[in-house]
């Protein structure tokens, strides 16, 4: 009996010492997860061998994990986030108004959606038309 214990507790430690060898059971070598890892450096930059990296770098490219730095918002930008607000307060309110039947609610909804469409097309339309 102890000797079946102890060739099975030698077969185990066997097995996790080979699976954390370079050349175990994932391939192996080196740059895999299991054996050392392949950091190459050139031009002051961090490039993993894997074409990703949580430090900084994409394919030699440095990019925000945090989100970038938003550019400022075009004339166009802010005028139509105004009308699309102007409407969806418009929108909001027919939503609360209890005079209104379900049926009335929806149409009016229908026609404040078209006609917000239809400004934001008309602010397009005019801030391409004039020259900047």
């Amino acid at each position: 009996m102890k000797t079946i214990i102890m060739a099975m507790m030698l077969a185990v430690t066997a097995a996790g010492a080979w699976a954390k060898a370079p050349g175990g059971p994932h391939g192996g070598g080196h740059g895999s997860f299991h054996g050392g890892t392949t950091v190459i450096v050139r031009g002051g930059g961090y490039y993993s061998p894997y074409g990703y990296s949580p430090f900084g770098m994409y394919y030699g490219y440095p990019y925000y994990p945090y989100g970038t730095v938003a550019a400022r918002p075009s004339k166009l930008d802010l005028q139509v986030t105004d009308i699309k607000n102007d409407y969806a307060d418009r929108i909001e309110s027919v939503r609360l108004d209890n005079s209104l039947t379900g049926k009335q609610r929806r149409a009016q909804i229908r026609v404040f959606r078209h006609e917000r469409d239809e400004a934001v097309l008309e602010a397009k339309r005019n801030y391409y038309k004039t020259p900047q």
